[in-house]
């Protein structure tokens, strides 16, 4: 199998997309003659032509509201945003409308649109271009969230996302769009709400999504090396629909959990898993379950606090050894 970088599988997966259906088409700020911000989009506009791949002025309030309206006449866009903080600016059209129309017309009107970008910190760029609002939209009926952390997951889940008759949300990481891995060839898909078990293992369950996925493997590989751990991590890939069996049966099998996630903790997403593991495994917990979130504060812009801020392989492993 060949071995790409993350940002290749999701290129990958948008140029397999654009040329098997016509209806599907890319639009955000530099997406074209730029390449993407993270140079995601290369190559396309040179494949695909400006009709289909499509260089917006600097408003996401505009070419969001947009897209929505091209995904009610039954095209299918995909809509970049440089960042995921610049959600907040189009958020009557994208929490407010894209998530209720499918509702409010009875069904009539689908919206077959995936919105995708960078939706993190570690990048040291500031409290305004570092949210993680996965969450935010988890918490949106009608709004499905991924979070890919793989180079293999990122194709076969972004190619879902675009065939998919509902918004969804693509919570990528700038951090792994250098990371390398094996994806196939031949075409795939990977199905939305179907959890991953990462690394198979007896005495913990480490829980996470996105990049934290990353960090929990190396933290289990620490744990196993330095402390005869043996941690199960499980990756989610999807938010919203979750996958709660995968979760529950990890949890029955090893009776502890940490949760890890760059979410801020005050009602992020492991709040509710928490809340999931506890109403329906409490009696297999021999420990309370533990959380490693970003510490509670605006995205630091210093590096070496932002570090800090966020969750590390040392936190999660400071974190296991407390109920263990």
């Amino acid at each position: 199998m060949p071995v790409i970088t993350y940002r290749d599988a999701i290129n990958q997966a948008l140029a397999e997309e654009l040329q098997r259906d016509p209806n599907v088409l890319i639009m955000g700020e530099e997406v074209g003659q730029y390449k993407g911000a993270y140079k995601v989009t290369r190559g396309l506009l040179d494949q695909f032509g400006p009709d289909r791949v499509l260089d917006t002025p600097i408003s996401e309030a505009g070419f969001t509201g947009l897209g929505i309206g091209a995904a009610m006449m039954g095209l299918r866009p995909v809509v970049e945003f440089m960042f995921w903080s610049f959600c907040y600016v189009a958020f009557d059209q994208v929490f407010n409308n894209a998530a209720n129309i499918r509702y409010m017309s009875g069904g009539l009107i689908n919206i077959p649109i995936v919105f995708r970008g960078p939706a993190n910190g570690g990048t040291n760029v500031g409290a305004t271009h570092s949210h993680t609002p996965e969450n935010f939209a988890a918490n949106t009926p009608g709004l499905k969230v991924i979070c890919p952390a793989t180079p293999y997951d990122a194709k076969g889940l972004m190619k879902s996302a675009i065939r998919d008759n509902d918004p969804v949300f693509v919570m990528e990481n700038t951090v792994l769009y250098g990371n390398k891995g094996e994806v196939p060839e031949e075409d795939y898909v990977i199905p939305m709400g179907v959890a991953e078990v990462k690394r198979a293992g007896t005495d913990i369950s480490l829980i996470a999504h996105g990049r934290c996925v990353i960090l929990c493997l190396e933290a289990a590989k620490a744990l196993a090396d330095e402390h005869g751990i043996n941690a199960e991590v499980v990756d989610i890939r999807s938010i919203r629909p979750l996958d709660e069996e995968t979760i529950l049966e990890s949890v029955r099998k090893t009776n502890r959990a940490v949760l890890v996630e760059e979410n801020k903790p005050f009602c992020g997403v492991d709040a509710q898993i928490s809340h999931i593991i506890q109403d329906k495994a409490f009696d297999y917990l021999d420990a309370p379950i533990k959380r490693v979130s970003s510490i509670d504060a605006p995205q630091i812009y210093s590096m070496p606090l932002e570090k800090l801020q966020i969750p590390s392989v040392e936190r999660i492993i400071e974190t296991v050894l407390e109920i263990t």
